[in-house]
């Protein structure tokens, strides 16, 4: 596994406290958020992607998964908004269809609750889409805090919120453990001063990872363990 010098001097450091990313990290939503999306684009009668396409059209809330799925010349701020609603109405219907943990994240997460180790989500799906994912699909296991994006507050990788979460657990931003699958939580972590932990399972790839500044790759849940 390859470390970061920054990291190796980090070694020693207690971490109290795991804040994870949602999807791509904790839950693979990839096929109904693309199957979603692809059934707006055959509304309008535009392309429609392939599934593997959605791994970066995902991960900074559902506006811009929709600006970056419709044609280039269809990104208008109307156009933009039309497909938003569109998109609310088709996910609604089958969010949880295909939806569930990774292999690995549940014996990941009994192993923390068995420890008492605080756990929390920060997502940048809406926060009512993410309270309802987590309380379906992640039922047997207590976070708190569980965020989504909110008007008010910032998305990711803006650290605002991920610091707020931090304030609530009672655990200094250094104390933190941050999960996640793409650059943008891997920004967040670092602009958060939590320790940026990239979830290789996800939709993005290791090197994309380390180069937005994780501090280390997990190819399993369980790995995460060795830091506590």
């Amino acid at each position: 596994m390859f470390f970061t010098p920054y990291f190796e001097e980090e070694l020693f450091v207690k971490y109290n406290a795991v804040l994870f990313d949602l999807d791509g990290t904790l839950l693979d939503t990839l096929a109904d958020l693309a199957d979603s999306m692809n059934a707006v684009l055959r509304a309008l009668n535009y392309p429609v992607h392939a599934i593997d396409a959605y791994r970066y059209f995902i991960g900074d809330g559902i506006e811009n998964l929709v600006r970056r799925a419709l044609p280039e010349s269809a990104r208008d701020e109307e156009s933009v908004a039309r497909g938003k609603a569109a998109m609310d109405g088709e996910y609604n219907q089958r969010w949880n269809a295909k939806s569930r943990p990774y292999a690995g994240v549940p014996d990941l997460l009994d192993e923390l609750a068995h420890r008492q180790v605080p756990m929390a989500i920060l997502s940048n799906k809406p926060e009512p889409f993410t309270l309802l994912a987590v309380n379906e699909l992640l039922s047997p296991w207590t976070f708190a805090p569980v965020r989504g994006a909110r008007p008010d507050t910032p998305r990711k990788p803006d650290p605002a919120a991920a610091l707020a979460v931090a304030a609530e657990l009672g655990v200094a931003p250094a104390g933190c453990l941050y999960l996640g699958d793409t650059d943008t939580d891997m920004k967040t972590a670092v602009r958060a001063g939590m320790c940026a932990l990239g979830a290789t399972w996800g939709f993005r790839s290791g090197e994309e990872l380390l180069r937005t500044g994780a501090q280390k790759l997990l190819d399993e849940p369980l790995e995460l363990l060795d830091l506590l």
